[in-house]
């Protein structure tokens, strides 16, 4: 990254979810599609109230890990920062089981809402500041997401 940011420290690493945020186009959308493998091995493994515990360490350590990157490089919610998108996507995929079709339109679900910031996170984006900023509007995004997706689901039969 920077010699003020190694591209090595685990809070580069966190908040760019493994350099998926340092892609050059649509970066949240980048993260939020690297989440998914991960939604998917957790809930798999584990349950999906595995991956609601893994979101919530993930976004402490989102927080942590953006409030440094904002610290040592800059902005308000930068385009590589996409912990706080692995989190809200996790948080959407939450509610159903590991399917493909489900996953899709969680994926899709999740961005509409991320991009579209529903109130409160509009809210949210705009008035909370540093790390916790980062990292809030998109939980909120996660769980508007997740019950639109179950909703959805229900109407679709599944």
């Amino acid at each position: 990254m920077t010699a003020r940011f190694p591209w090595w420290h685990p809070a580069h690493l966190l908040a760019t979810w493994f350099g998926s945020g340092l892609l050059p186009v649509a970066p949240g959308t980048w993260g939020s599609l690297a989440a998914l493998p991960f939604a998917w091995g957790i809930t798999w493994l584990w349950g999906p109230l595995w991956l609601i515990a893994a979101s919530a360490v993930l976004f402490v350590a989102g927080w942590w890990a953006a409030n440094l990157y904002l610290a040592r490089l800059g902005g308000t919610d930068p385009g590589p920062v996409v912990v706080d998108e692995v989190v809200g996507q996790w948080l959407t995929l939450a509610v159903v089981p590991p399917d493909f079709w489900a996953y899709c339109a969680g994926f899709a679900l999740f961005r509409l809402a991320d991009i579209g910031k529903p109130w409160p996170a509009s809210w949210a984006d705009k008035e909370i500041k540093g790390g916790l900023g980062v990292m809030i509007d998109d939980v909120i995004a996660g769980i508007y997401a997740a019950f639109v997706l179950l909703g959805v689901l229900s109407i679709a039969g599944k």
